[in-house]
């Protein structure tokens, strides 16, 4: 359980901050900056919500604590695990997966590549799309340190988490009838 009395401590002041496992790190650490971009992508994914219906609403919810269970991953180096360190489980991908097999079943297959926008939902759909594909860059920049470990379902869950937005921005716009297509060199 997590019981915040204190919002500052100080501890930070130095440019430091204290990861899971107890170890310090600069705040511009590798591993801060993965796990900081997971909570901005679980921000914009909150933005969307306000522009989602109600279909989709518990979905993008489930989806905020999973990212929140990730954001825990990433704290607790896999070298420095604890017992009890909450780790990113396949099953979560595999809810990940079948959500977008769902909502892709009802979409016509794309013809061209689409611009992000279309409805208010489908382009906060987009943002959030695009923060996760950075967020995920960041965590696959992380794995490939040398004596860093990242659990792979954290960067499965990334992966099918985008793909997931950018079918339910779909969705959100008319099924993909009011996609907006790109035309290639259709200003030249």
């Amino acid at each position: 359980m997590v019981k915040l009395n204190k919002i500052y401590t100080r501890t930070g002041d130095d440019g430091s901050t204290g990861l899971g496992s107890g170890a310090r790190v600069k705040k511009h650490d590798l591993r801060v900056e993965a796990y900081g971009a997971v909570d901005e992508a679980n921000a914009f994914i909150g933005a969307a919500r306000l522009h989602v219906g109600d279909g989709f609403d518990p979905v993008l919810a489930r989806i905020q604590n999973d990212l929140f269970d990730l954001g825990a991953d990433l704290c607790v180096p896999e070298e420095d695990e604890q017992a009890g360190a909450l780790r990113v489980d396949p099953a979560q991908v595999a809810w990940l997966e079948a959500e977008t097999d769902r909502l892709n079943a009802d979409l016509a297959p794309l013809t061209s590549f689409i611009l992000p926008g279309g409805s208010p939902a489908a382009a906060a759909l987009h943002v959030a799309r695009t923060v996760v594909r950075r967020a995920e860059r960041q965590i696959c920049r992380l794995a490939d340190l040398p004596g860093e470990r990242v659990n792979p379902a954290a960067i499965h869950y990334m992966n099918r988490l985008s793909d997931l937005l950018f079918v339910m921005s779909r969705s959100a716009n008319g099924r993909g009838a009011d996609d907006v297509l790109w035309v290639p060199g259709g200003n030249r």
